[in-house]
């Protein structure tokens, strides 16, 4: 099976599962649910979930059983991009290319719907964690990724260094957090469903969320990102291009994706898929 094959095949599961969940919600008011639900539908990659349903697969383990933790982590993921837009952090009036929630709802539902959607990973999670250890070891993975450790603290960094001079360091402090941490969560999740390869998978999938940040801050310039052209660059964003350069960035891109696939060596099982993925990432133009 090819690599796009599997990949179409894990999306079709992922997104069957997400429809339905989205079809049980019985939330009120309707602009609540419906709020939730136009950045949940929208659309995208949907690395996150896929990394986690084909991790899964690699380490033996039966990924249709572990759909509801894959709807928690883009939930978690279109939260913070709900709140990423608004107009008190990033600003931006479009996302995956037609307009962000708080054009279409209005900044305070938008808020609102992005708590909603956090608050709905939280519920999908304390459901699952109930199954075992391995379980519950994984909604702790995901949860800490998302928060004050991670995500939160990436965002805040990277909002605290707006207009302002920053360090190499600085910056990987704030790549590490806001993207890195919920790239690797997913791998971390399955290890420890898994009960093994916790430590390898967890240094190469903070490794493809370097990259995959680097990749999204040279396509800051770019229309195919989905999110308005130059956005980065004009808001004053502390970003690889302004500490590197174009040409080192890129170069940096090319070794990290090098090191994404000498670290998928050291993972015992057929990483052909996972190998696939890093060249996804680092290939992307969107």
């Amino acid at each position: 099976m090819s690599f796009e094959t599997r990949y179409e095949l894990y999306r079709a599961y992922f997104e069957r599962e997400l429809g339905n969940a989205c079809a049980a919600m019985e939330i009120v008011p309707d602009v609540l649910r419906e709020s939730m639900q136009y950045s949940l539908l929208a659309g995208g990659k949907r690395i996150r979930p896929i990394l986690f349903l084909s991790c899964l697969e690699l380490l033996g383990c039966n990924y249709q059983e572990e759909l509801p933790l894959a709807v928690a982590i883009e939930s978690i993921h279109t939260y913070s991009l709900i709140h990423d837009d608004l107009p008190a952090i990033d600003n931006d009036d479009l996302r995956r290319g037609r307009p962000s929630n708080h054009v279409v709802y209005g900044e305070a539902n938008a808020i609102l719907a992005g708590d909603g959607l956090l608050s709905y990973a939280m519920e999908l999670l304390l459901l699952e964690a109930g199954r075992d250890m391995g379980h519950l070891k994984a909604a702790q993975a995901l949860a800490h990724a998302a928060g004050v450790y991670g995500m939160v603290a990436g965002q805040s960094a990277d909002l605290l260094f707006e207009n302002k001079e920053g360090s190499e360091a600085d910056l990987l402090f704030i790549h590490t957090n806001k993207t890195g941490r919920m790239i690797a969560a997913p791998l971390i999740m399955a290890s420890r469903i898994a009960g093994k390869q916790e430590q390898a998978l967890s240094a190469f999938g903070e490794t493809l969320g370097l990259l995959f940040q680097l990749t999204d801050d040279l396509l800051d310039g770019t229309a195919k990102l989905g999110k308005t052209p130059g956005k980065d660059s004009e808001e004053g964003k502390f970003t690889a291009l302004k500490i590197y350069g174009e040409k080192r960035a890129n170069d940096l891109c090319g070794s990290y994706q090098q090191s994404c696939h000498r670290l998928l060596d050291t993972v015992e099982g057929d990483t052909q898929f996972l190998h696939g993925m890093v060249d996804l990432v680092a290939r992307r133009d969107h």
